[in-house]
């Protein structure tokens, strides 16, 4: 199995890379193991999934060491396509999802992680970008997340000339929400999805939702979008319920 999944209760669920041999490289069996771990999280009705790899590294990238694709124009599309719904399916997983990363984030792995919700790394973690250095162009969105996140510049430089960076300046740069000591990686992510998994779901999904949305939407779609988000929470009754246990505390 490329990618193993974990049902840890409390509607927390675990998903790990499980090419440790290969820096858990990016195949295209790889790519199926994580979409069909998103299915089963689901499935599961989790409200945070902690996105982690097995041994030494988070994702090195795609594995270059794979023999060549013998395949048409069609069937590069569609794998490709497959690929970038990976973070596709992150971003409009219902809850939350937190990457883990330690070791290598380099590549594809980046933008794994960088497509998540929050970002935990070690001090030890690698990021980097190097598609173009082997002539290859980004996917997962990371050409518009990427300088939303860090601005164009900034972007440009990570992406075209391609540098490797550490954890620390990740954090400067706003791609990680916490660095913490090698090998606290999980238990931090876990410890943190602990605290969002019991935070009503429907506001949660819904202030997600806002963030994302808000990337590709003017100021004044967003005020709407915030009142009809405001109406549905009011509908559900979580804000009612979560009003009682704040006045009893």
């Amino acid at each position: 199995m490329e990618v193993d999944y974990e049902s840890q209760g409390d509607s927390i669920s675990v998903i790990r890379l499980n090419r440790p041999r290969r820096l858990n490289a990016v195949t295209p069996a790889l790519v199926d193991g994580i979409l069909e771990a998103f299915d089963r999280a689901e499935a599961d009705q989790s409200r945070v999934i902690v996105l982690a790899g097995n041994g030494a590294a988070f994702c090195a990238g795609w594995d270059l060491k794979e023999p060549p694709l013998q395949e048409s124009r069609d069937q590069a599309r569609a794998r490709l396509q497959r690929l970038q719904d990976v973070t596709r399916r992150t971003m409009s997983f219902p809850g939350l999802v937190i990457a883990a990363v330690h070791g290598y984030a380099l590549g594809a792995g980046a933008e794994f992680a960088l497509g998540c919700d929050l970002v935990i790394a070690t001090q030890d973690a690698i990021f980097g970008f190097p598609e173009v250095d082997v002539g290859l162009s980004g996917t997962n969105g990371i050409s518009a997340l990427l300088p939303r996140m860090v601005g164009i510049i900034r972007a440009k430089e990570l992406t075209l000339l391609g540098g490797r960076f550490d954890a620390d300046r990740a954090l400067a740069l706003g791609l990680v929400t916490r660095v913490v000591p090698v090998g606290a990686h999980e238990n931090t992510a876990l410890h943190i999805a602990g605290e969002i998994s019991a935070k009503p779901p429907i506001a949660l999904r819904l202030a997600k939702r806002l963030i994302d949305d808000s990337m590709q939407s003017t100021v004044q779609q967003a005020l709407d979008a915030e009142v009809e988000a405001a109406l549905a929470t009011l509908d559900s009754g979580e804000n009612d319920a979560a009003a009682a246990r704040f006045r009893t505390t």
